[in-house]
This record gives structure tokens, C-alpha cells and sequence, in this order.
């Protein structure tokens, strides 16, 4: 089985997946900034029994990477697999937008996905093996007006991840991308809404998507066990929408020219933006906008 180190576990999507990789009998480290914060994973694996040990890892410091990594290697003697999931999101136009809140995204959605990779690639290419999976997301490739910082930060990686992976196969490592939709997670809860004035409907509008997709009840466990496939397989696909409505959305956005996306976002007044999403997504955002 795979030592498998994952971050941001403390909630969402990084908890499913170590419990997913946990269950199936893979040694798990699990990292977070604030384990004694976070208790619910260490309840779960200590009721199931399940082989996942949760260390401290704060993916925006270049000490406490090395460190921790430096105490996997240590305790393990390798780290076959890797999950960057770690990830905070924001909602704002760009105008209004404080520079160190899209430094901060980035820091940790992108630059911290980049230290990882670059702590455990060196034993990675000596061993000629190994599985880097990097949670983006579908906004990765659908540019949300209101969500610049998020969707830059998953963009980068992306870009990163892509070319990475033209680096990497001929020392044998696999790198996936992973595309999750609208997922049921505290990302939500926690992102930064910054406050707008009128002159944007954007950002307003994007929360009532989101609240409106949320009443799916997508689990996380759903983006966790796609992880643990892609884990146990030998697959060399790159990248994996996950969630039901993830390939819906990014064939609608393959299928409008740039010039309609803009349109979409940019000139319709609310009504009629809630009768285009409802006619083309199902969903009733009126509520959310009142």
C-alpha cells in the first residue's frame, strides 16, 4: 500500500479523501495548519481504526513543509503519493479586490501546492515513482467574474500541473489534475466575501449560485473516492472532473464563445439571469438574490 501525505485534511474534500485512502488500507498522513482545531478526523480514524496519523503542516511557510516533510521521510522512508488540497477561496471584483487578500489565495492555493511538489519530487525521481495528485477545481478552467483570485490560483495550477506531468513521466511519476464541481464543504463558509458597492451584481450573483448548487448535497467523499482510484490505479489521464455536475459545466463553457461568457456575466440584469440559469442549470437562484 501507498504512503500518502495530503493536505488541508481538517475539513471537505482532504478529509474524504484520507479517509477514502485510510479505508482502503494506504498508510495516511494527514496534514493541517491546526490539528487540535480539528478534531473530527482524528475521531473518525481512531473509531475505525483506520491508519491515517495527522501531522501539523502550514502550506504557506517554507519551514514547516521542509520540516514536516523532513519527519515523513524520516518515519516512512519514502512518500509515494502526494494529494494538494489544501485551498481557501474569495468572492470580490477585482476593483475592489485588496491586493494582499489575492496574495493570500494564491500563496496558499498555488504557492503552496508548489512547495509540496518540489519537497517530495526529488525522492519521487530517485525511487522512478511515484503519484502527485493536485485538487483544482472546475473554476479552473471557467473564469467566474467576482472570483478572479480563485480562479487565477486554480488556473496556475492547472498550468503547473500540465506541464509538470511533460516533466515527470519519463522518471515514472503520474500527475493528476482533479476537477471537482459544486461540492457540499466548508470552503463556502469560510471564503472571504468582501463587501461591494452597487455598481457589481457579480459577486452577489455568484453567492446565489453557489447556495442554489449547495442544496445538491454533493458529499465530499464523492471527490475522495475519485482520489483513491486514481491512487490505485495505473491510469496516465490527466484530468478528472469530479462530482455530478462538474463535465456539465465545463461543456457548457466549452460550447459559448468568449464574447457570450462575457455577455452572460457582464450585461443581463438579475431577472434576467436567474431565468438563464434556471432554464439552463435547474437551478432557483431568485431566493438567493433577494
Amino acid at each position: 500500500m501507498s504512503v500518502a501525505v495530503i493536505t488541508g485534511t481538517s475539513t471537505g474534500i482532504g478529509l474524504a479523501a484520507a479517509v477514502s485512502l485510510g479505508r482502503a488500507g494506504h498508510d495516511v498522513i494527514a496534514t493541517m495548519r491546526h490539528p487540535d482545531r480539528s478534531p473530527e478526523l482524528k475521531a473518525i480514524a481512531e473509531r475505525e481504526k483506520l491508519p491515517i496519523t495527522i501531522l501539523p503542516l502550514d502550506v504557506d511557510r517554507d519551514e514547516s513543509v521542509a520540516n514536516a516533510m523532513k519527519h515523513i521521510l524520516a518515519e516512512r522512508g519514502q512518500i509515494d503519493v502526494l494529494v494538494n488540497n489544501a485551498g481557501i477561496s474569495g468572492l470580490e471584483v477585482i476593483e475592489k479586490l485588496e491586493l494582499s487578500e489575492f496574495q493570500r489565495i494564491m500563496q496558499t492555493n498555488f504557492f503552496g501546492a508548489l512547495r509540496c511538489i518540489q519537497a517530495v519530487l526529488p525522492g519521487m525521481r530517485a525511487r522512478q515513482s511515484g503519484c502527485i495528485i493536485n485538487v483544482s477545481s472546475v473554476a479552473g478552467r471557467i473564469a467566474l467574474p467576482s472570483a478572479s483570485a480563485y480562479c487565477a490560483s486554480k488556473f496556475a495550477l492547472e498550468a503547473m500541473s500540465e506541464a509538470l506531468a511533460g516533466e515527470v513521466k519519463a522518471h515514472n511519476i503520474r500527475i493528476a489534475i482533479v476537477e471537482p464541481g459544486v461540492i457540499e464543504t466548508p470552503i463556502f463558509e469560510k471564503q472571504s466575501h468582501l463587501s461591494s458597492d452597487g455598481f457589481y451584481p457579480q459577486p452577489r450573483r455568484q453567492d446565489a449560485l453557489f447556495k442554489a448548487s449547495l442544496e445538491n448535497h454533493v458529499s465530499p467523499f464523492v471527490v475522495g473516492e475519485i482520489i483513491r482510484e486514481i491512487v490505485e490505479s495505473d491510469s496516465w489521464k490527466l484530468r478528472y472532473p469530479a462530482g455530478p455536475d462538474a463535465e456539465g459545466l465545463l461543456a457548457w463553457r466549452a460550447s459559448m464563445s468568449d464574447e457570450d461568457f462575457v455577455r452572460l456575466f457582464g450585461t443581463l440584469d438579475d431577472e434576467e439571469f436567474c431565468d438563464y440559469v434556471i432554464s439552463n442549470f435547474g437551478l432557483n437562484i431568485r431566493p438567493y438574490l433577494q
